[in-house]
C-alpha cells in the first residue's frame, strides 16, 4: 500500500505519539509498504515532508501545525495514496481530513491525547463540551478512528463516535530491559546498591499529575528517608518544581540507550497520570523490571494485573495510590512482581502492532487482499462455494449498515448468482444527510469484483429505500442485471418468487410519509441501541436489539409481519411458484407454509443473515456470526456434495 501519515509531531520529538508513529513507520516500511510522513519540525529526512507550525502558547514544547488544504490536495492528486493516516487533532490535521474526503481518499484518524480532559488541568474546565463538540466533528470525518486502549474505544463510543477501534502499544524489549541498570548513574543520584529509587517519566506539566507524584514522593521520604526521587522529561513546571523540591533530581529529556539506562537504574515507576490514551512509559518501566504504580485504566487495565506484575489503584483514589507506591519501594530487584513485569513486556512487540495498523488501513481502503505475505497471509483454505446467495437491507450509507461484515462474508463466498433483494443503497438516509463511506464503496467494489474474478451473475432488485432505480429499470450492464423482481429455479428445478416485498407493506406503498417517518424512528432506535449495547458490552453480556424487542411485543407490529407474510404467500401461489423470498422487514424467516416456502433474508443492519442455495437445491437461512465461525473451525469440504453437509453451525 501507499500509506501518508499527517501529524504535527513526529521524530526526534520525545513524545508517545512520536514515538509511536516512528515504529508503525519503520514497521510497515520494513513490510514493503510505501510510507511518507507529513509533519512539523525543522528538517526532513526522505520519505517525510515539513509543514509551517506554531508553538502551543504557554507550552512551547508542543507545536500546532497550520492548515495546508490546497498543498495536500495537490500533493495527493499527483500522487494519490492508498489511505491516509491523520494523527493529530490540529488544523493541520483538518484540512488533511477534509482533502481527503474531498478526493475521496479514505483516510484514518488516530485519538492518542485526551486534550478535552486537559482543559481542567489549565484552569479551562468550561470548555470541556466545545472540545468534545470538535474532536466528535473531527474523527466523524475519517472512515475510522484508532485509540490504543478498550477505555478510549468504550469512552468515545459512549460520546456518540462511530467505528472506533483498538490499536494497542508495543515497547521494544531490546532496548528496554533490566540489563541496563548502570550503578554509577545510581551514584550520580546519590544511591548506594541498597537505596530504592523512585522515578517518573514524561512531559513536566500539569496533565501529568505532578501534584500527586510530589505528594507521593514525599511520603516515600517519611517511610524510607534514603530513597531517591528523579523526573525524566521537561516542560512547562519543570523550573517551579525544582526550586520547591530540590532534592528531586530533574534529569531532562532522555532518549534511546539513556533513556533505557534511567528506567532499569531505578526500582519503582510512579505514573499517576489521570489523563492518558495508553501510557507508553508505563510498558518501557515494565520491560525495564521496574515495580509499576499507576491508576487502572488504559494501558494500565490492558496489561497490570494488580499484584501480579504491577501495582494499580482505582482511578481517583490518590491514597490507595500513595500507599501502594510507598510498598513497592520494598520490592528488590529479584522480586516475582517485577520479574513477572519484564515476562509480559516481552510479549507486547511492535510487529503485532504494526500488523493490525496496516490491516485496519487495507480495510478502509479495499485492499485488504493486497496486503503484502509479512502482514497478512491468504488462508489456504478454498472459499465456500455454492450455487445462489441473496441479501437485502444492507443500507449503505447509514451508520448502522454493516459493510465490513457483508465484505467478509462475501470474500468467503463463491457462487455463481448473487440476488440482491432491495435496500442495498439507502437513498432515503443519504436524502437526510446520511454519509457515504469508503466502507459502503467497498461492498459495491467487492460485487463488481465477484463478476470479474468469479464470473458471478448480479440482479439487483430494487426496494423501497432505493427506489430512485425505478426510473432505470430493466437495465443491465455486464453480468449486473437491475429489476423489479426476478423468478429464480433452483436446482432441483423448484420456482422462487424473489421481490423486496415492499409492495406489500401498505404503508410503504400508500403512506411515504408515515413510512419515512417510520425510517426516522427506526434509526433512533439504532442509536439508542449503540449507546445501550456499550454499555452492556461493558458488563459482559451480549446485544439487545431494541427494535426486534418493539416488533415483537407491539401487538400491531407482529400483525403487520403475520399480514405481511400471508399476502407474500398468496403471491407465490398467484404465480404458480414453490416458494417466496423476500427482505423489506428486516425478519429473518424460514419456514414452509403448506406448499409454499417461505423465506425473508433479513438484513445486514441487526440480523446479518444471509439465504443460500446449496449445489443440490436445498434453500439455507444463515446468519454471518455462525457462518464465518463454522469455516474458521472446519476444513472446507472439496466437492460441492459434501459441501451440501454444511447445516447446523451455520444454521439460525
Amino acid at each position: 500500500m501507499k500509506i501518508d501519515i499527517v501529524t504535527d509531531t513526529f521524530s526526534p520529538d520525545v513524545n508517545g505519539v512520536a514515538m509511536t508513529l516512528g515504529r508503525l513507520t519503520d514497521g510497515l516500511r520494513q513490510q514493503g509498504h510505501r510510507v511518507h510522513v507529513i509533519h512539523t519540525g525543522a528538517s526532513a529526512k526522505a520519505g517525510e515532508t515539513c509543514v509551517a507550525a506554531v508553538p502551543l502558547p504557554g507550552y512551547k514544547e508542543v507545536r500546532v501545525g497550520l492548515p495546508k488544504p490546497f498543498e495536500l490536495k495537490a500533493r495527493w492528486l499527483k500522487r494519490r495514496p492508498d489511505a491516509i493516516y491523520v494523527a493529530t487533532e490540529s488544523p493541520l490535521g483538518k484540512s488533511a481530513l477534509k482533502a481527503a474526503n474531498a478526493l475521496g481518499i479514505p483516510v484514518a484518524s488516530g485519538f492518542h491525547t485526551n486534550f478535552h480532559q486537559y482543559m481542567a488541568q489549565y484552569g479551562m474546565g468550561g470548555f470541556h463540551p466545545m472540545a468534545m463538540a470538535y474532536l466528535k466533528n473531527f474523527h466523524q470525518r475519517a472512515d475510522c478512528t484508532l485509540t490504543p486502549s478498550r477505555d478510549m474505544v468504550e469512552q468515545l463510543g459512549n460520546e456518540g463516535f462511530e467505528n472506533v477501534h483498538l490499536l494497542g502499544r508495543g515497547v521494544d524489549t531490546d532496548l528496554f530491559a533490566p540489563g541496563k541498570r548502570c550503578e554509577s548513574l545510581r551514584a550520580h543520584w546519590g544511591a548506594r546498591a541498597a537505596t530504592p529509587v523512585a522515578v517518573m517519566v514524561g512531559r513536566v506539566a500539569a496533565e501529568k499529575n505532578f501534584e500527586l507524584a510530589m505528594k507521593t514522593f514525599e511520603q516515600m521520604r517519611q517511610v524510607f528517608p534514603d530513597v531517591r526521587c528523579v523526573v525524566v522529561g521537561d516542560g512547562p513546571l519543570r523550573e517551579k518544581l525544582a526550586v520547591k523540591f530540590p532534592w528531586v533530581c530533574f534529569s531532562g529529556v532522555q532518549t534511546g540507550e539513556e533513556l533505557a539506562k534511567h528506567y532499569a537504574s531505578a526500582d519503582v515507576l510512579v505514573f499517576p497520570s489521570e489523563t492518558e490514551t495508553f501510557g507508553n512509559v508505563l510498558l518501557e518501566a515494565m520491560a525495564s523490571g521496574l515495580a509499576t504504580v499507576s491508576y487502572d485504566y488504559a494501558g494500565s487495565a490492558l496489561h497490570v494485573r494488580a499484584g501480579e506484575n504491577g501495582l494499580k489503584a482505582v482511578k481517583g483514589d490518590s491514597a490507595e495510590f500513595i500507599r501502594l507506591a510507598v510498598n513497592a519501594l520494598s520490592l528488590r530487584t529479584d522480586d516475582k512482581l517485577r520479574e513477572a513485569a519484564r515476562e509480559t513486556a516481552e510479549s507486547l512487540g511492535w510487529d503485532q502492532v504494526v500488523e493490525e495498523f496496516a490491516r485496519r488501513l487495507a480495510e478502509i481502503s479495499g485492499t485488504a487482499e493486497e496486503i503484502p505475505v509479512a502482514v497478512k497471509k491468504k488462508s489456504k483454505r478454498p472459499k465456500f462455494s455454492c450455487r445462489t446467495v441473496f441479501l437485502s437491507d444492507i443500507h449503505l450509507g447509514t451508520p448502522d449498515s454493516k459493510a465490513d461484515e457483508v465484505v467478509e462474508f462475501l470474500k468467503h463466498i463463491k457462487c455463481r448468482k448473487l440476488v440482491l433483494n432491495g435496500d442495498i443503497i439507502d437513498g432515503w438516509a443519504l436524502k437526510r444527510g446520511g454519509r457515504w463511506t469508503s466502507r459502503h464503496s467497498r461492498v459495491i467494489r467487492k460485487v463488481i469484483k465477484m463478476t470479474e474474478q468469479d464470473n458471478t451473475e448480479v440482479i439487483y432488485l430494487r426496494g423501497n429505500h432505493d427506489e430512485i432505480l425505478e426510473r432505470f429499470l430493466p437495465m443491465a450492464f455486464g453480468r449486473i442485471r437491475l429489476t423489479k423482481e426476478h423468478i429464480h429455479v433452483t436446482a432441483a428445478e423448484k420456482r422462487y418468487l424473489v421481490v423486496h416485498g415492499d409492495g406489500f407493506d401498505s404503508v410503504s406503498t400508500n403512506h411515504k410519509w408515515l413510512a419515512s417517518l417510520g425510517a426516522v424512528g427506526y434509526d433512533f432506535l439504532l442509536r439508542v441501541n449503540r449507546f445501550y449495547n456499550h454499555y452492556r458490552a461493558w458488563r459482559g453480556k451480549e446485544y439487545f436489539s431494541l427494535s426486534k424487542r418493539v416488533k415483537a411485543k407491539v401487538k400491531s407490529a407482529v400483525s403487520f409481519v403475520d399480514r405481511y407474510e400471508e399476502l407474500l404467500q398468496e403471491l407465490a401461489r398467484h404465480r404458480k411458484c414453490d416458494g417466496i423470498i423476500c427482505g423489506h422487514i428486516h425478519t429473518p424467516e424460514d419456514k414452509q407454509v403448506g406448499a409454499i416456502h417461505y423465506l425473508n433474508s433479513g438484513d445486514w443492519v441487526e440480523s446479518l443473515t444471509a439465504i443460500i442455495e446449496h449445489h443440490d437445491g436445498r434453500m439455507e437461512l444463515v446468519r454471518y456470526v455462525g457462518f464465518i465461525e463454522s469455516l474458521k473451525r472446519d476444513e472446507q469440504p472439496e466437492s460441492e456434495e459434501e459441501q451440501s453437509s454444511l447445516q447446523t453451525a451455520c444454521m439460525i
